[in-house]
């Protein structure tokens, strides 16, 4: 592990709270990852074989809807996690992340990150602990959009 992504995982924004023995562990797992703008992270449906940290970049989470066809949620950016899909089984996308710009970040497998998290506990709750609240944001978040929508 070169000491560029130690620094980047270190100071990444979902890992803030997670205990420095614990932050270590989940860097032996922890891949750089980038893509160019346009191309998908996932796709609705498709196999969630990754946990996602972006670094730079944004990144457009999309739903495909019968009468609108495919329709932004929100878009996440530096510091931001993406897909919690591979948690849940059956293990696939429940929504499209498509890069909006070209995006840099950290990837997870997703089945050494479901591993690792069922090895040590500790580790398995805080990081659930994180990732349920992202999703209580982003919850938020989207409430907010659609209000905002209906007026």
């Amino acid at each position: 592990m070169t000491p560029a992504i130690i620094s980047a995982f270190a100071s990444h924004k979902f890992l803030h709270n997670l205990s420095e023995p614990l932050r270590m562990l989940l860097a032996a797992g922890v891949q750089p990852f980038q893509i160019k703008a346009g191309e998908y992270i996932g796709r609705e449906g498709e196999v969630a074989n990754g946990f996602f940290l972006v670094q730079s970049g944004r990144v457009s989470i999309t739903a495909n809807t019968p009468n609108r066809g495919e329709v932004e949620i929100q878009q996440l950016g530096a510091g931001e996690a993406v897909g919690w899909s591979w948690l849940v089984p059956p293990h696939k996308w429940e929504f499209n992340a498509r890069a909006i710009d070209d995006v840099a970040g950290l990837r997870f497998d997703a089945d050494w990150l479901r591993n690792t998290c069922e090895q040590n506990h500790a580790l398995g709750y805080q990081f659930l602990k994180q990732l349920v609240q992202t999703l209580a944001e982003r919850l938020k978040a989207t409430r907010h959009q659609l209000s905002q929508t209906q007026d």
